[in-house]
């Protein structure tokens, strides 16, 4: 029985196979070719002659000024942090810090979170000038934050917690601020919506007592104080380079004073 089922088989494999031969031969027969003539020159259509297009920026490039990492609001964030070991204050008391950005946000104007816009203006003035990063040692501080970075009389008013005060240095230029300070005056000279007003360009030096050694400089908007190596020293400056503060002293957009109260230090910000 079951040779006669492996007969079978076989005669059905082939006939299988000589049905497929005859379908290619058949395919073969039936089959013709033509050529395409075409005239010299002749085209089916028209194409433009290529372009050469510059290459558009990359997103991390547009934001870009010189070869740093253009400065925004984003580099003032409060620097606090739970990690940090608690203090005890020149009162005896035990100071904690804050939880930084992770808790808090940056001050608040108009539901927004604000930086005085001056303040990164001269920064990537500062960056895109010099071709060097700038270095925010400090930017915005909650009241917390403060008072643990500096229990200092003079500090526990600072405009750093209104978002009005920034304390840099420039990377490569650390020990040449009095040139960093001259491209902050050269702004005014250049580049400032104010510039035609000589209260902008014009500054004066501060001629009454202060934390540091330097006459400060001044004008209508900015305050500038050149603090010293062995100077201002906080948790935030715990390096040994000299470093610039700049605070503000009048909002340029619409001639205000700005002034540190309790009001927009403490409720000036939202809270995670």
């Amino acid at each position: 029985m079951s040779k006669h089922l492996l007969v079978l088989l076989v005669l059905l494999a082939g006939c299988s196979g000589l049905e497929e031969s005859e379908r290619v031969r058949l395919r073969k027969m039936n089959a013709k070719g033509e050529f395409i003539y075409r005239s010299e020159g002749e085209k089916s259509y028209e194409t433009n002659p290529p372009k050469k297009v510059a290459r558009a920026a990359y997103p991390w490039e547009e934001g870009l000024v010189g070869s740093h990492a253009k400065i925004t609001k984003e580099f003032f964030r409060c620097k606090g942090s739970l990690r940090h070991m608690p203090i005890v204050s020149q009162s005896g008391a035990h100071l904690f810090d804050c939880g930084g950005s992770e808790q808090h946000s940056l001050p608040l104007k108009e539901g927004k979170e604000f930086i005085y816009p001056i303040l990164p203006e001269l920064l990537n003035y500062i960056q895109e000038k010099t071709e060097k990063k700038v270095i925010i040692t400090c930017g915005h501080r909650c009241p917390t934050h403060n008072a643990y970075s500096d229990g200092a009389p003079w500090n526990q008013t600072s405009k750093h917690m209104v978002g009005a005060e920034v304390d840099f240095y420039v990377e490569g230029m650390e020990y040449q601020p009095e040139a960093v300070i001259a491209l902050v005056m050269e702004y005014y000279q250049e580049r400032s919506p104010h510039k035609e007003k000589a209260a902008y360009h014009t500054f004066e030096r501060w001629n009454r007592p202060t934390n540091v050694s330097t006459p400060p400089w001044y004008n209508k908007e900015i305050f500038i104080k050149l603090v010293q190596e062995s100077e201002g020293r906080d948790f935030d400056n715990t390096h040994e380079k000299p470093y610039i503060a700049i605070q503000v002293r009048i909002d340029g957009a619409n001639n205000a004073p700005v002034t540190y109260t309790w009001s927009k230090a403490f409720n000036g910000y939202l809270r995670y």
